[in-house]
């Protein structure tokens, strides 16, 4: 049981430094509490989950205002695409 679990932090290891160098090579300056949600929503959906504003308000406990403006704003900087085949608004990371 205790060697699932050290490959288990291995797995989990590698999508973190996988966003890290998507945002340190990104040339936007994020607050930290934008920081946090990114990496609080890839924590959660990872490169393959899809996501929309009705998952980030929940998810972050953000309004309708503030979930489209983090949208929003990732989708400049290039970190998230919006995907088709899930209906309107639905955002993925990018790899």
């Amino acid at each position: 049981m205790s060697g699932f679990l050290n490959e288990e932090k291995v797995d989990i290891q590698g999508p973190k430094v996988d966003i890290e160098s998507a945002l340190s090579a990104k040339d936007r300056d994020f607050s930290v509490k934008t920081t946090v949600h990114i990496h609080r929503l890839f924590d959660k959906f990872g490169f393959d989950g899809v996501f929309g504003r009705s998952e980030v308000m929940e998810f972050l406990e953000l309004k309708a205002s503030g979930a489209s403006k983090l949208l929003a704003n990732l989708v400049q900087a290039d970190i998230i695409e919006p995907v088709s085949g899930y209906g309107k608004g639905k955002y993925k990371f990018k790899k």
